[in-house]
């Protein structure tokens, strides 16, 4: 590895110590359901997230708030000591990326046969605390 690369690589590692993330793959739900749920939560304190996933009637919303436990917990782990409710957590970006597709074939009238499509996304959500500064 170059010079160069290296030392993109220890400033990437190193601002990835103050990101909280969370990220699930391949999960066999179609991403624009799965949006749906994920533009509820973002931009939200966490607890206030977590009540919002736990009454969401919608089959990805228990993968969502699952996700966001996760996120929870990674940031618990770098966070010794801090209280949850004392941080004020919540949800900065929650994005839903495209993954891949599983094609297979239904059989059509007069021998024919269509296509379907079936899709799944990656979930990354990123936590972050208002500052003292910011709530002012």
């Amino acid at each position: 590895m170059g010079a160069k690369k290296r030392i993109r690589a220890e400033k990437l590692k190193e601002e990835r110590k103050n990101h909280y993330y969370a990220v699930l793959r391949n999960c066999p739900t179609s991403p624009r359901k799965m949006r749906l749920v994920v533009d509820l939560i973002r931009g939200v304190e966490v607890n206030e997230a977590l009540d919002i996933l736990r009454f969401t009637p919608k089959e990805a919303a228990k993968r969502v708030e699952k996700l966001l436990k996760s996120a929870i917990a990674n940031w618990e782990i770098k966070n010794e000591g801090v209280r949850l409710e004392e941080a004020n957590l919540y949800v900065k970006e929650a994005y839903v990326d495209s993954a891949r597709v599983l094609k297979r074939l239904r059989p059509a009238p007069q021998g024919r046969a269509h296509r379907i499509r079936k899709r799944s996304n990656h979930v990354t959500i990123v936590l972050d605390s208002y500052n003292q500064t910011e709530k002012a």
